[in-house]
């Protein structure tokens, strides 16, 4: 989406991925297979490009601080390391002055079972790094769910116990941020998540005006603080007084703004590339209400029938192999206009 976004504005992309004929292939320049650390393959990947960024943040940071000395890298490193360790995540969270749910570090079963005493019996357990789309978790709805063997479960790497909110909603924003610190946000969207997976993402959201406020001032402060260049995702928890609990950050494009390409005139995609080509940010009004769904595993079956629906967007990944829980693209339903030009 962002080769495609990148062709639309005349630039060519290269792309560097393990995977053989991965989706973004069908759509860029040049591929090169190798492993993200690939030393040989970051020296190309650097010789042939004039910006580097990323899509994902499980990129190694070693990989992201080599090119950074040949080439401007946006999102900047920083924002990368930040990302991938969720215990260095809320911390950053919390210096930022953003309210999150409490957590504990968690290095031994003995201290899990003190953190979860100290939560009533009640958290979510992840692992602080890796884990995506609900992986690398473990949830203890009270003293009922036992705890025993849990740190041995989770691969006996270092995790974090993150407690229970009894939150309103799940909403997220999407901003952008050039590097002179312009900030622009779209309107937030309000998730639903089944099993750790995004399912549906509905603008406009029911979120308070506060929560709305708050959600866009957060953005603007993670943003100044990292020094970010490019398109981050946020995602919060509304609590029943309107105020809220960042829930956790994604230096990229993110799943829960795919909307923006059926409701705005430009898209998350095309943004990212805007700020990290140092061109003037695009519009970010909303000319739709919609909702955003995903095609989770043989769901994208249903194409066919989605096609012949009015007023709808669907967009396929060219993912070659249906897997349950993979997700295979996304529909947006276009509903009322907003009055945006």
């Amino acid at each position: 989406m962002l080769a495609m976004a990148a062709a639309r504005l005349g630039f060519r992309t290269i792309i560097l991925e393990p995977e053989e004929e991965c989706p973004a292939e069908q759509v860029a320049s040049s591929h090169i297979t190798a492993a993200y650390d690939d030393a040989e393959a970051l020296e190309t990947l650097a010789a042939l490009c004039s910006i580097i960024t990323y899509e994902f943040e499980n990129v190694p940071i070693e990989a992201a601080r080599t090119l950074v000395q040949k080439k401007p890298v946006f999102p900047p490193p920083r924002a990368l390391e930040v990302a991938q360790d969720r215990l260095i995540e809320k911390t950053f969270l919390k210096d930022c002055g953003i309210a999150t749910a409490q957590f504990m570090a968690v290095d031994s079963q003995q201290q899990l079972e003190q953190a979860l005493n100290d939560f009533g019996g009640r958290g979510v357990l992840k692992t602080r790094r890796l884990g995506y789309d609900g992986k690398g978790q473990k949830h203890f709805s009270g003293p009922q769910d036992s705890p025993a063997g849990a740190f041995a479960q989770l691969g006996h790497v270092p995790l974090i116990l993150e407690s229970l909110v009894p939150f309103v909603r799940e909403i997220s924003i999407i901003a952008a941020r050039t590097a002179d610190g312009v900030v622009v946000s779209y309107d937030p969207a309000e998730n639903v998540h089944r099993d750790g997976i995004l399912r549906r993402s509905t603008v406009p959201s029911a979120a308070s005006p506060k929560a709305i406020e708050a959600a866009r001032n957060a953005a603007v402060e993670i943003t100044d603080q990292l020094n970010y260049v490019g398109v981050v995702g946020i995602e919060f928890f509304e609590m029943d007084d309107g105020s809220l609990l960042a829930n956790e950050l994604a230096p990229r494009v993110h799943n829960t703004g795919h909307w923006t390409e059926a409701a705005c005139l430009t898209s998350q995609f095309e943004q990212h590339i805007r700020a990290i080509a140092g061109l003037p940010l695009g519009a970010v009004d909303r000319n739709f209400d919609c909702v955003m769904e995903n095609l989770i595993g043989d769901e994208v079956e249903a194409v066919p029938s989605l096609l012949g629906e009015p007023a709808t967007v669907v967009h396929l990944y060219g993912k070659k192999e249906i897997r349950p829980g993979r997700k295979m693209g996304h529909v947006t339903r276009l509903g009322a206009r907003t009055g945006n030009p």
